[in-house]
């Protein structure tokens, strides 16, 4: 079975994904090739996961017991591009003796 920290960090991943996405895929095909049905259903997925995030970024902060702190530094990470991807480095070796690793 999946802890909520694996689960997180698979959702963490996609969200970063979907993020870079939209804003180098489907951004610039809306505005330099006026075909704005990319962003729609890009930001639709992205909307998603983002939810999903934050969701399963609160079952692993209950799970691992973080403190408030880093559960917000995690949450703020997924608001810039590239972020999702070292929250997931920093977490992939989490274990419950070094809960606090990220600072």
């Amino acid at each position: 079975m999946n802890s909520s920290l694996s689960i997180f960090r698979k959702v963490a991943v996609a969200e970063g994904i979907s993020y870079l996405l939209l804003l180098f895929v489907a951004m610039p095909l809306k505005y330099f090739a006026n075909l704005p049905l990319y962003v729609k259903y890009t930001g639709w997925g992205h909307g998603l996961l983002f939810v999903l995030y934050a969701a399963t970024l609160v079952l692993a902060w209950q799970e691992q017991k973080w403190k408030f702190g880093k559960a917000t530094l995690i949450f703020l990470a997924s608001l810039l591009p590239f972020a999702p991807f070292i929250v997931d480095r920093k977490l992939k070796d989490e274990r419950p003796e070094n809960v606090n690793s990220i600072k």
